[in-house]
């Protein structure tokens, strides 16, 4: 049980790159699997994430992957909406 909260903290303080990527809005920038993407392009030893993907890669790639691979799985969907045209007219937050 231990060992699985360790690596639950480590992903937590490594940063989700899924969310990361999301709120960065650059255009050009990979929608669909892209917190995934931007892991194994840091896993891979790529040099300019920001430019890419505007975002910064998490610190710890590896250990982020499995999150991010799941939560683009989640939000698959709406990626593959939004790269086709459709868009959404949603407000609220906070």
């Amino acid at each position: 049980m231990n060992k699985l909260l360790v690596v639950a903290l480590a992903v937590q303080l490594a940063g989700c790159a899924t969310a990361r990527t999301l709120d960065a809005a650059k255009p050009g920038a990979p929608v669909v699997y892209s917190g995934t993407r931007l892991d194994l392009y840091a896993m891979n030893g790529g040099c300019c994430a920001m430019d890419r993907f505007g975002a910064e890669a998490p610190s710890y790639p590896g250990v982020d992957l499995p999150a991010s691979a799941l939560l683009d799985t989640l939000l698959l969907p709406l990626s593959v909406l939004t790269v086709i045209g459709v868009s959404f007219q949603a407000t609220g937050g906070l």
